[in-house]
C-alpha cells in the first residue's frame, strides 16, 4: 500500500510518458493493415459479407468489401481472416471509470487512500474496457478533471485506451456524499467528504434545483464551459424510494436548450413515470437506464412517446440478464423459502398454547421489504426493458460498469456483470436473452452506441472513411452471440492493441 502511495506522487508524469502498446509485429499509426478473407459484420444490421477484405490506413477505414473487389495496398500488414469474423468495436454509453468514492465504507476507504491516484485509476479502468473490445466509452458520472486528463492523454497518443466522452457530474445532484446522491445529511459529513463531493459536483450540484430558470441558464452555460462532451442531469433523485422530481418542466427545457446550443447530447437520469415523461417532453436525446422506473411498469403510452421521438435507451441489460438474472432467481427462491418459514414461525409464536389468534394486515413497509427480498424491482426492470425493446426503441448498452474498491478493502467479490469490459460483453449477450437476434444485439453495441455518442459519422459501423475500431473474432457471433468473447484482434482507431499488456500500470486489476 505504501508503494501505491509513493506512485501516486508521479501520476502526471506517468500519464505524460505512457505510450501506445502494440503486439510484436503489430501496426503503428501511419501504417496500412488489411484484414483479408474474413466474414464482415458491418454493424448496420444487414446480412454478413463472406470472404471480405477491410483495409485500414492510419486511423481510418479506406476500403471494405468483397476480397475480389478490394485491392490490398503494397506493403500492407496483412491479417489472414480466413474463418474469422470482423465487427466494429463495442461502445458502452454509461460507465463510471473514475474514483468517485461514494456509498459503502470500503469505497470510501479506497477513495481516501487512493485519492492522489485518480488519473492512474481512471486510465486503468478505461484500459480494462479496451481489453475486452470496448473501443469507445461515455462516462456519465465521475471526477471531471481526472476524466478530462485521461481523455486527452488517450486522444493525444500519450496513453492507450478507448476514446472517452465525459460528462462529469450529474447536474443537479451533489457529490457522492450528499442528500441527492446518497441520502447523507450534510451535518454528518467529514471535511474530506465535503471536499470530495465538491470536487465531483464541479459547481453543478444541488443548489441548481433552487434557481429561477434564467439563473439556471447561466449556471448551465458555466458548467458547459468546463469542456464536458455531453450533459447528464438529474430529472429525479438518485435513490429509488421515494423518487422525487428534481427540476420543473421549464427548468428541464433550459438545461436541454443550452446543451443543444453547444451541439451536445442532453440526457437524463429520471426514474419514476412522471419524472421521465417531463424529461422526454423537455427534448432529451438519451435516457440512462429507462427501465428503472420506481418499480412500476412503463405505460404503453410512455414507451410509444420514447420511440416516436427517437430517444436512445441506454439500458443496464447486464444487471438483469445472464449471470445477474441467474443470481436473482437463486436469491428469490431462497427468499421465498425464508419468508414462508418466518410466517410459519410467527404463527406458531403468536398463536401458542395460551394466546388468541391475531390477524394483521401487512404494513406498506413490510410489503416493500418483502418485495426487495424477492427482487421485485429487478423483475420490473426486466419487464420494462422487454417492452422498450419490443416497442422498437433505439437500444444501446449502458452498463454502469465501475472500477469498484481496492482489493485490500473489499470483503466480497464484485459482481462479474459490473466489471469493466466484461459487463459490456454480458450486456450484448443479454439483449439476445431479451429476444433480439445476435445481429440486432451487435447493432445495439456498435452503431446505436455511436448514435448515443452523437458520432455515427465517425465510428460505430465498418464503412469507408470511419475510424478503424475493429474486432476480429475467431467464431461466428451470429450463430452464437457468446462468440463475441473470442477476440483475436482488437483495433482502436487503426492501432492493434496488445490486450495482454493491459492495464499498463496495474493498481486494482492484474494483467
Amino acid at each position: 500500500m505504501f508503494r501505491a502511495a509513493r506512485r501516486a506522487l508521479s501520476v502526471s508524469a506517468a500519464l505524460a510518458t505512457l505510450v501506445i502498446l502494440v503486439p510484436s509485429g503489430g501496426t503503428l499509426l501511419g501504417q496500412t493493415t488489411a484484414i483479408v478473407g474474413a466474414t464482415l459484420i458491418d454493424g448496420n444490421g444487414g446480412p454478413p459479407l463472406a470472404d471480405a477484405t477491410v483495409v485500414v490506413e492510419g486511423d481510418r477505414i479506406t476500403a471494405a468489401g468483397l476480397r475480389s473487389e478490394v485491392e490490398v495496398p503494397a506493403g500492407a500488414n496483412v491479417i489472414d481472416g480466413a474463418g474469422k469474423f470482423v465487427t466494429p468495436g463495442f461502445v458502452d454509453t454509461n460507465v463510471h471509470i473514475s474514483l468517485y468514492g461514494g456509498g459503502n465504507k470500503d469505497r470510501k476507504e479506497s477513495s481516501v487512500f487512493y485519492r492522489l491516484m485518480g488519473p492512474e485509476l481512471t486510465l486503468e479502468a478505461a484500459q480494462m474496457h479496451l481489453k475486452f473490445g470496448v473501443t469507445h466509452l461515455r462516462d456519465s458520472y465521475g471526477a471531471l478533471p481526472e476524466l478530462q486528463q485521461v481523455r486527452d492523454a488517450i486522444a493525444s497518443g500519450k496513453a492507450i485506451g478507448p476514446r472517452l466522452q465525459v460528462a462529469g457530474n450529474i447536474v443537479g445532484w451533489g457529490g457522492p456524499y450528499s442528500i441527492t446522491f446518497a441520502l447523507i445529511p450534510e451535518d454528518d459529513l467529514s471535511l474530506y467528504e465535503e471536499q470530495f463531493s465538491d470536487h465531483i459536483a464541479q459547481g453543478a450540484g444541488e443548489d441548481l434545483m433552487d434557481l429561477y430558470p434564467e439563473e439556471l441558464r447561466t449556471r448551465i452555460r458555466e458548467y458547459l464551459d468546463k469542456g464536458v462532451d455531453f450533459l447528464k442531469y438529474g430529472g429525479t433523485s438518485h435513490w429509488s424510494f421515494p423518487t422525487l422530481i428534481g427540476f420543473s418542466p421549464e427548468a428541464q427545457r433550459v438545461i436541454v436548450e443550452e446543451t443543444h446550443a453547444r451541439g451536445l447530447i442532453a440526457e437524463t437520469h429520471s426514474t419514476n413515470p412522471e419524472g421521465l415523461r417531463l424529461s422526454v417532453e423537455a427534448g432529451i436525446d438519451l435516457i440512462q437506464h429507462p427501465e428503472v422506473l420506481a418499480n412500476r411498469e412503463m405505460s404503453d403510452a410512455l414507451v410509444q412517446q420514447i420511440v416516436d421521438r427517437g430517444i436512445v435507451c441506454s439500458m443496464l441489460v447486464n444487471t438483469f440478464t445472464g449471470p445477474a438474472w441467474e443470481n436473482h432467481l437463486a436469491n428469490r427462491a431462497a427468499a421465498e423459502e425464508r419468508l414462508a418459514r418466518e410466517a410459519e414461525g410467527a404463527q406458531a409464536r403468536e398463536w401458542g398454547r395460551l394466546r388468541r389468534p391475531v390477524e394483521r394486515e401487512k404494513t406498506s413497509y413490510q410489503i416493500r421489504r418483502e418485495q426487495r427480498a424477492l427482487g421485485y424491482g429487478m423483475e420490473m426492470r426486466r419487464l420494462n426493458a422487454q417492452k422498450l425493446v419490443d416497442g422498437g426503441c433505439i437500444t444501446s448498452l449502458g452498463t454502469d460498469n465501475y472500477a469498484g474498491v481496492a482489493p485490500e478493502y473489499g470483503r466480497a467479490p464484485k459482481p462479474i456483470w459490473q466489471e469493466p469490459g466484461i459487463g459490456t460483453i454480458l450486456a450484448i449477450e443479454g439483449l439476445v436473452e431479451l429476444g433480439m437476434t445476435p445481429g440486432e444485439a451487435i447493432v445495439a453495441g456498435t452503431r446505436n452506441g455511436a448514435i448515443a455518442a452523437g458520432a455515427l459519422d465517425e465510428f460505430g459501423t465498418i464503412e469507408v472513411g470511419k475510424l478503424a475500431d475493429l474486432l476480429v473474432l475467431d467464431a461466428d457471433p451470429l450463430a452464437d452471440i457468446t462468440n463475441i468473447r473470442k477476440q483475436s484482434v482488437v483495433m482502436a482507431a487503426g492501432r492493434i492493441v496488445d490486450v495482454d499488456a493491459l492495464p499498463t500500470e496495474p493498481v486494482y486489476f492484474k494483467r
